[in-house]
């Protein structure tokens, strides 16, 4: 049975990233699963840290891009859900390539949400494991 409680189209999530860090990153969403929400991200010349590396706050931004749309997509229209706490474990460095980010729901409750997201390299490989906690608020929100 699928969590989603709002329209949950690829182009409709892609589109609230317009003109965001989202979009500067490069960060898209490529699949949306029954319970699961995945999206990828370049490792290039925006996501770098001065070393060559991904920077961290890079995966950091993804892991909260997934599971904030996953989250929103999760209430009732008339609420909206943001950000309370995230924190990451940063596993492997990556250099170049795609990375993927599934965020997962832990709890799906009425004022709170916490959300599992992993992040892997083209190889299938861990990157980075973040949890995601989001408060859910009653009233209208701008971009949904």
């Amino acid at each position: 049975m699928a969590i989603w409680k709002s329209g949950t189209t690829l182009d409709e999530v892609n589109q609230m990233g317009a003109n965001t860090l989202v979009h500067h990153l490069g960060i898209t969403v490529v699949e949306i699963g029954d319970d699961f929400l995945k999206a990828s991200m370049p490792v290039d010349h925006r996501t770098h840290q001065p070393m060559g590396i991904l920077h961290g706050g890079a995966s950091v931004a993804l892991a909260e891009t997934v599971g904030s749309i996953a989250a929103s997509r999760c209430v009732p229209p008339d609420h909206y859900c943001v950000g309370l706490e995230i924190n990451a474990n940063h596993l492997r460095a990556v250099r170049e390539g795609l990375i993927t980010a599934v965020a997962r729901p832990i709890h799906l409750g009425r004022s709170t949400q916490v959300w599992d997201i992993r992040i892997n390299d083209e190889q299938d490989q861990p990157v980075c494991i973040s949890r995601l906690t989001m408060a859910v608020l009653k009233g209208p929100a701008s971009g949904r």
